[in-house]
């Protein structure tokens, strides 16, 4: 059975592991070797992902029979969420884990009154861009974020009206 719990301190070191495991995957086609080992150390350091439970942003496991398969982190803006990372383990994706876990989103939005949920989404990674398509959710802008190190996120970014 699916279930969704909310990350806490001692889960980073769980959390930094399972996103290697992933973008090491998932972003192969899209991204460097060393691109992808800098947002990594960038976005999953240990104290970024502290700072961020600190500060309000939502961490969740997405769990299969209590272990961790997956996650997503959720940041509670004015009336809109922003979904910051929806990730799920390679070896579990096509089960409709990531449609479960958008629906889990929308329903913490509506829950908590928010009208919307945006995301950004690399504009090759084709997978992930069919799933929001899918749930409901539709290309809104596209913008290029310079993160430093040389780097940048060339991304689409979409909108789902809760």
């Amino acid at each position: 059975m699916l279930t969704f719990r909310k990350i806490a301190v001692p889960d980073i070191m769980t959390v930094n592991k399972l996103a290697q495991d992933i973008w090491t995957v998932s972003y192969a086609e899209m991204l460097s070797p060393a691109q992808i080992e800098y947002m990594l150390n960038w976005m999953y350091a240990p104290a970024t992902i502290e700072t961020e439970i600190n500060e309000g942003v939502l961490w969740e496991f997405i769990e299969e029979e209590g272990s961790p398969i997956g996650f997503i982190a959720v940041t509670p803006l004015k009336e809109e969420l922003k979904l910051n990372k929806l990730y799920i383990h390679p070896a579990e994706q096509g089960k409709g884990i990531g449609q479960a876990a958008l629906q889990h989103v929308f329903d913490h939005g509506k829950k908590n009154g928010f009208k919307s949920v945006y995301l950004t989404v690399n504009k090759g990674n084709t997978k992930a861009i069919k799933a929001y398509t899918k749930a409901g959710f539709v290309c809104t802008d596209s913008k290029v974020f310079d993160i430093g190190g040389g780097y940048v996120m060339d991304d689409y970014i979409y909108t789902y009206v809760l």
